[in-house]
């Protein structure tokens, strides 16, 4: 625990130096999804392998860089790309940058992800506000870390998305001429794509889209309390009585065609937050 309340502090002292400490947004792009930083006056891109005690993010279509800069007035911190479970970190590895943030200043969360849409009403191209999520991964990323420093070992999650940044982003598509639905997410562990069996499963359980991703980071947000809010690009449609073979090329795709859309939402929101 020690060691890595340590690399936590190491790495905040590294990005000082660059004035990262500035900022007071996060932003983690998913898979696919990099138009934001056109909307960033970009002032310092790290690549992650620069930084220390980073993990390298080693799936196609995540650059693997930080980001610092602006949108409007708005100083910010992105992510461009991030990391899972399935590439073989663990979920303290997988959270530290949002550890590292939140050390850094950073007062609100942005997450995205490309997901595949269990929910009837969804179709490839949509983008949906993350309402609650179910999480099936294989561990929690608070396990092991009982110190206060990290929070409080149980955060409540009963309201785990950030009500107000959440009907921001709402609002702020509405105004757009385009809404945000709404879903619940469940995170799998990956990086096999779903049965048809397991979709009927998970649709079964509660959940509207499937991924790999964001849960793990919006419960180490919780645990911190840095407000957050996600929104889901729905790259695929998961009806396993009409189910299709998908490739990660096609999901790369059918994201990038939406993300004008989605960065332009963010980086509305962004500047609203200033």
């Amino acid at each position: 625990m020690d060691t890595l309340l340590q690399q936590i502090d190491a790495t905040a002292a590294y990005l000082r130096q660059f004035n990262y400490d500035q900022a007071r947004v996060g932003i983690v792009l998913g898979t696919g999804l990099g138009e934001l930083v056109q909307h960033i006056q970009v002032e310092k891109s790290i690549p992650y392998h620069e930084i220390p005690h980073f993990p390298e993010s080693t799936v196609e279509s995540h650059t693997g860089q930080l980001i610092y800069g602006r949108i409007g007035n708005v100083k910010v911190i992105a992510m461009q790309g991030r990391f899972h479970y399935y590439e073989g970190y663990t979920m303290q590895q997988i959270t530290f940058p949002i550890r590292v943030m939140k050390a850094l200043g950073i007062q609100r969360l942005l997450l995205s992800n490309a997901a595949g849409g269990m929910n009837p009403a969804f179709k490839k191209g949509d983008l949906v506000l993350l309402d609650d999520h179910i999480s099936l991964q294989p561990e929690s990323p608070l396990r092991g870390l009982n110190a206060p420093a990290f929070g409080p070992r149980f955060p409540d999650m009963s309201c785990p998305y950030d009500k107000e940044l959440s009907a921001l982003l709402q609002q702020t598509a509405e105004a757009s001429g385009r809404p945000l639905k709404k879903g619940v997410y469940v995170s799998v562990m990956g990086p096999n794509l779903e049965t048809r069996a397991e979709y009927r499963f998970l649709r079964m359980i509660g959940a509207d889209m499937v991924g790999m991703s964001t849960v793990p980071e919006v419960i180490v947000a919780n645990q911190v309390q840095l407000p957050c809010a996600a929104v889901s690009v729905i790259t695929d449609e998961c009806d396993p009585d009409n189910l299709h073979p998908v490739s990660i090329e096609e999901i790369i795709a059918v994201a990038g065609k939406a993300d004008q859309h989605l960065s332009n939402i963010f980086a509305a929101v962004v500047q609203q937050l200033g």
